[in-house]
């Protein structure tokens, strides 16, 4: 029986602030100097490594997989699920600007960040320690004029004006230690996403298909996009969904034309994501 373990970030990030401790005297008591408020910092899983047959694995301290890196090629997306994530390349071979909420390994920033060296990339991470793993352990670059990586909330990104409106591709890949469906997943959320995607943006999110919590991030999604479509189900329980600012084709001829250059120029995987939405829009 699944049963529904509470997030540990969710819970400390989401905590109020202690109160005050009450007074147990009537006499007033002089001031204490003032000190400087202490911003609220919350409390995050341990993040730990694995490795087996070349291929090193990020956790939070439980057997979820969070992401992985194959040490000979650091800048290849290495799960399936993580390729499809770059779906979004079958109506878009030039981006300007790419978005990644949750780090995870880094897979799919580094391989943005190789493959489009035009496109500018920003990735959102809450959890520091995560960006630190990644910096030593998963051959995360140093930031530079294309490449930024921020520590703070994904929410808190796609809510600020700056950002709307600026974005070809958004790519959502936001789980905590419970692994078992995406810390933010509420209609208002993802209107928040679309909003920072331009005309023709696509926005591609990570599922946990075998869940209930799938049902109900697709349902959030159609409210805020007009056009959602999920590829097969991959590894155990992951399915993508891309989410379109507006409505495309399914053009079978000009979709399969793209993913050859895209096999050719990259060795993703982009025939089969055809199949998938060929599959899903029949």
């Amino acid at each position: 029986m699944l049963i529904k373990r509470k997030s540990i970030e969710q819970v400390e990030s989401s905590r109020p602030a202690s109160k005050p401790a009450a007074r147990v005297t009537a006499k007033p008591l002089p001031k204490p100097p003032s000190k400087p408020a202490t911003a609220y910092k919350p409390k995050f899983a341990p993040v730990t490594l694995s490795e087996q047959e070349g291929v090193r694995y990020l956790h939070f301290g439980t057997e979820w997989v969070q992401g992985a890196m194959r040490l000979r090629k650091p800048d290849w997306p290495e799960l399936e699920y993580a390729q499809q994530m770059m779906a979004w390349m079958l109506w878009n071979a030039a981006p300007r600007r790419i978005a990644q909420l949750g780090l995870g390994t880094a897979a799919l920033t580094k391989c943005c960040y190789k493959l489009f060296p035009e496109a500018h990339v920003t990735a959102v991470e809450l959890n520091p320690h995560v960006i630190a793993i990644c910096q030593s352990m998963f051959k995360l670059p140093p930031d530079d004029a294309r490449l930024q990586v921020l520590e703070m909330d994904a929410l808190d990104f796609v809510n600020d004006p700056a950002n709307h409106g600026t974005l070809d591709a958004l790519q959502v890949d936001l789980y905590d230690a419970t692994a078992r469906g995406p810390v933010l997943d509420s209609a208002e959320f993802y209107e928040a996403c679309a909003a920072c995607l331009n005309d023709d943006g696509i926005m591609t999110v990570n599922l946990f298909g075998d869940h209930p919590s799938y049902a109900k991030n697709l349902k959030a999604m159609k409210y805020a996009f007009p056009q959602v479509v999920s590829l097969p189900e991959v590894h155990d329980g992951n399915v993508v969904a891309l989410a379109f600012k507006r409505r495309r084709t399914i053009d079978p001829l000009a979709l399969g034309a793209r993913a050859v250059d895209i096999v050719a120029q990259t060795k993703l995987p982009a025939k089969s994501w055809v199949k998938g939405l060929l599959a899903a829009s029949t």
